[in-house]
C-alpha cells in the first residue's frame, strides 16, 4: 500500500501524547491522587486524579489504558484503510484490494440503507422451506458455515489429549444473551434482562413486517427454546474445567448420545472431512438437544432459526436494525449511550475479517524491530525469574517440580506479528454489498477451519491480529503471544525506565507465563496435552492455595450486593498475582546486574514498579459494564485487579512502608508461584 509514512508517524506521536501516557524515564504523576494513601487504596493513589478528570466517552462502556491504546491503533488503521479504499485499481486478491474494498463496502452507509432488509430475505426464505427434522439439521449446518451459532457449536481445533493433531469439536451453544445465568438466574436484574431481551426480539420481528401480536408470540417461542438450551448448558465456571470440555467419542457413540441428530448427515452438509471420532464436549447438553429435536415442532424451530439469522446479521443491515441491536446489547447490557462512529465500526470489522492483511501494514508503521529485541530480553529475564521461584518453592515436591521445569523450558514465544502468513487465496471481496463481504469472509474462515480437521497442528498460527491490544497463552502449543498492538506505551515504552516497563509489560509477560501454571493451564503438560502431571499431594496443596485466591476475590463488593465471582476469575487472578510477583523478581535481578536505578519524582524504583502496574490498569466503567463483567468476564474489575495482587505481596508493603493492619496488607496473604 502507498501510505504517507510521515503523516502516520506524526499521527502516532500526537496520539501517544494525547493519551497522557507518553513516558521518557518516569511516569505521569499528574494522574495520581496524593491525598490518598498508597497503603489504603493503591488504585486510588496511583490513578485518583485521572479517575476524577476522565469521562467515559458516550460510545464506550469503559475507558482506560487498553481502550486509549486500542483507539490510537484504530486511528492508524483508519488512515491505512482510507488510502486503500481510495485505490480502485489494486490487484485482485492483494492486501490493498481486500482491505480497501471491504472497508469501502462497510463505510458506504447509503447503499446499506437502500438495501434495508433485502439482503436477509433469501436466507429467511430458505428457512421457510424447511419441512422435516432432516431439513432442519441440514439448514443448521448451512447456518454454521455462515457463522450463525444456532443450537450448538462445531469446528476444528487441537485435540486436548493429542495436541499435535486437529480434531472436530462439538459444544454447547445456541444462546443470544451472554450465558446461562441470563436465562435461569432468579435475581431481579436477570429477570429484567429477560424482559428486555423479549422486547428486543419483538421489535426485530416487527421490523421484518410482523404485526405486534405475532412478533410477541415469535419472541416468546425463541425465548422458550433458548431457556431450554440454557438449562442444558454448563455454567461458565464449570466450563473452566478442561475435563468438562472433552469427551472423545466414535460416531456410533455420538449417535447414541443424541439419536435425533444425524452427525454423519450434519458433517457431510458442513463439508467437513470424514472422521471416525470427535470431541462432543458436553454430552448431557446434546442429550437434551436430541430430545428438543423430537419435542419442539419444526415450525417453532424455524422461528428460532429466523431469529438467530436476524440477530447475527443486524450489525451489517440498515440503521433501524443496527439501532435495535445496539439498544439491547450496547445501551442496555453495556451502558453505552451511543454507537461507535461508522469509521470505527468498519475498521474493527475489517480487522476481524481480513486482519492478517491489515496487520502487515500496521506492523510496518507502528512496530520497531528494536522493540522485538527488547521484548525478547524481557521475556528471557521473566523466564529466569519464574525458574528461580520454581526452584525455591517449598510446598512442591521434587517429582512435580521436575515436570513443571520441563514445561517451563519448552515454552515458545511469538512477538509482534506472524513470521509465516496464511494469506487469503480464494477469498472474494467486492466493492458491493457489505453483508455479502461479511458472509464471504466468515465462510472462508470457517471452511479453512474445517479443512484443518485430521491434519497436524500448525504451530505458526496466531489467534490475534497484529494491531490487537492484548496477549495470550495457548496451553495446547505451550506458547505466549504478544501482538504488536500491546507493545506500545503505556504497556511497553522503549524509552521508559526499567521500573515502569517491568511493572507494565513485564507483569503482562509474567501473567501469560503464569497462565501455564494456573488452575487450567497447569492441567496441560509440556507437550500441550491434557494430562495430570502432578502428584496427588502437590495438586492438593495447589488447590488449597488457589482457594485462598477464590475467597479473596469473592469478597470484593463491586456494587451494593454485587460481588465478584472468585471461581470464575481464578485463572486470571492467579496469573495477575504470579505475573506481578515474577516481574518484580526479574526487575530486582536486573538492578543487581545493571546497578540500582535512581529515584524519580520522589519515588524509588521499587515504588515505580508498582505504579507502572497500577497505571496501566487505570479504568472507568459504567454500572452496566461492571455487572456484565462480573457475570461473564474472568478478569477482575480494575480497582481490584490492581489492589488484589499487591495486597498479597510483602514486596509492596516494604516498598511503600505499609504496616500490618493496612488495607493493602492482607493478614493471611495468598501465594502460589
Amino acid at each position: 500500500m502507498r501510505i504517507h509514512r510521515v503523516f502516520i508517524a506524526s499521527l502516532i506521536a500526537v496520539a501517544l501524547t494525547a493519551s497522557a501516557f507518553a513516558q521518557s524515564n518516569g511516569f505521569d504523576i499528574a494522574r495520581m491522587d496524593r491525598s490518598a494513601e498508597a497503603c489504603t487504596d493503591f488504585f486510588q493513589f496511583a490513578n485518583g486524579n485521572w479517575l476524577k478528570e476522565t469521562t467515559i466517552p458516550d460510545s464506550e462502556s469503559r475507558w482506560g489504558s487498553f481502550n486509549i491504546l486500542a483507539e490510537n491503533n484504530r486511528e492508524i488503521l483508519k488512515t491505512v484503510l482510507e488510502e486503500a479504499s481510495a485505490e480502485t485499481s489494486a490487484d485482485k486478491g492483494s492486501s490493498e484490494q481486500l482491505t480497501g474494498d471491504f472497508y469501502a463496502s462497510c463505510i458506504a452507509e447509503d447503499a446499506i440503507e437502500r438495501a434495508g432488509a433485502r439482503p436477509l430475505m433469501p436466507y429467511l426464505r430458505q428457512i421457510e422451506r424447511i419441512r422435516t427434522r432432516d431439513d432442519l439439521i441440514r439448514h443448521v449446518a448451512k447456518m454454521h458455515n455462515m457463522g450463525v451459532g444456532a443450537i450448538f457449536g462445531f469446528g476444528g481445533g487441537p485435540d486436548l489429549k493429542d495436541s499435535k493433531m486437529y480434531i472436530a469439536n462439538a459444544g454447547q451453544g445456541g444462546l443470544s444473551m451472554p450465558n446461562k445465568d441470563y436465562y435461569v438466574d432468579g435475581d431481579p436484574k436477570f429477570q429484567e434482562n429477560r424482559d428486555k431481551f423479549r422486547e428486543y426480539m419483538q421489535k426485530m420481528f416487527m421490523l421484518l413486517g410482523k404485526n405486534e401480536e405475532d412478533a410477541r408470540k415469535d419472541a416468546f417461542t425463541v425465548m422458550r427454546i433458548q431457556v431450554e438450551l440454557a438449562y442444558a448448558s454448563l455454567r461458565r465456571v464449570e466450563l473452566r474445567d478442561p475435563d468438562k470440555r472433552y469427551k472423545k467419542v466414535s460416531l456410533d457413540e455420538a449417535e447414541s448420545i443424541s439419536p435425533n441428530l444425524d452427525w454423519k448427515d450434519y458433517m457431510a452438509f458442513r463439508g467437513a472431512p470424514e472422521v471416525d471420532s470427535f470431541n462432543i464436549g458436553q454430552p448431557d447438553f446434546f442429550k437434551a438437544v436430541s430430545g428438543m429435536l423430537k419435542d419442539v415442532s419444526v415450525e417453532e424451530w424455524k422461528t428460532y432459526l429466523k431469529w438467530m439469522t436476524i440477530d447475527a446479521a443486524a450489525p451489517a443491515l440498515s440503521k433501524e436494525f443496527r439501532d435495535a441491536n445496539f439498544d439491547f446489547y450496547g445501551k442496555y447490557l453495556q451502558g453505552r449511550k451511543e454507537q461507535h462512529p461508522r469509521w470505527r465500526q468498519c475498521v474493527q470489522a475489517t480487522d476481524g475479517s481480513v486482519g492478517e492483511a491489515l496487520g502487515q501494514e500496521y506492523v510496518s508503521i507502528a512496530f520497531k524491530p528494536e522493540a522485538k529485541e527488547r521484548m525478547n530480553e524481557l521475556i528471557d529475564n521473566l523466564f529466569e525469574a519464574f525458574r528461580g521461584r520454581l526452584d525455591n518453592l517449598e510446598w512442591m515436591g521434587d517429582e512435580t517440580k521436575t515436570q513443571a521445569l520441563a514445561k517451563l523450558l519448552t515454552f515458545k514465544r511469538k512477538i509482534g506479528y506472524p513470521d509465516k502468513l496464511r494469506g487469503y487465496e480464494g477469498l472474494n471481496i467486492e466493492r458491493g454489498s457489505y453483508i455479502e463481504n461479511v458472509r464471504a469472509s466468515t465462510e472462508f474462515q470457517i471452511k479453512r477451519n474445517l479443512q484443518d480437521i485430521g491434519k497436524p497442528v500448525d504451530p505458526d498460527r496466531w489467534f490475534m491480529t497484529p494491531p490487537t491490544v492484548n496477549a495470550y497463552y495457548n496451553p495446547l502449543v505451550n506458547e505466549i503471544v504478544f501482538p504488536a498492538g500491546i507493545l506500545q506505551p503505556p504497556f511497553f515504552d522503549f524509552d521508559a525506565d526499567d521500573a515502569i516497563n517491568y511493572g507494565a509489560i513485564g507483569a503482562v509477560i509474567g501473567h501469560e507465563i503464569t497462565h501455564g501454571f494456573d488452575d487450567q493451564g497447569s492441567r496441560f503438560d509440556a507437550d500441550g496435552n491434557l494430562k495430570m502431571w502432578w502428584t496427588s499431594d502437590d495438586r492438593e496443596k495447589f488447590d488449597e492455595r488457589a482457594s485462598c485466591v477464590v475467597d479473596q476475590f469473592s469478597g470484593y463488593e463491586v456494587q451494593p450486593g454485587l460481588f465478584m465471582d472468585g471461581k470464575l476469575g481464578l485463572g486470571e487472578n492467579i496469573a495477575d498475582l504470579g505475573g506481578l510477583t515474577v516481574a518484580y523478581d526479574a526487575f530486582i535481578n536486573s538492578m543487581k546486574k545493571n546497578g540500582r536505578q535512581k529515584d524519580i519524582d520522589g519515588f524509588t524504583p521499587e515504588q515505580r514498579f508498582f505504579l507502572g502496574w497500577a497505571q496501566v490498569w487505570a479504568m472507568k466503567a459504567t454500572q452496566e459494564a461492571e455487572r456484565l463483567q462480573v457475570a461473564t468476564g474472568p478478569h477482575a474489575l480494575a480497582r481490584w485487579r490492581v489492589n488484589g495482587p499487591v495486597s498479597n505481596m510483602p514486596q509492596f508493603a516494604e516498598a511503600f512502608k505499609c504496616g500490618n493492619g493496612s488495607e493493602m496488607v492482607r493478614k493471611d496473604y495468598c501465594q502460589i508461584w
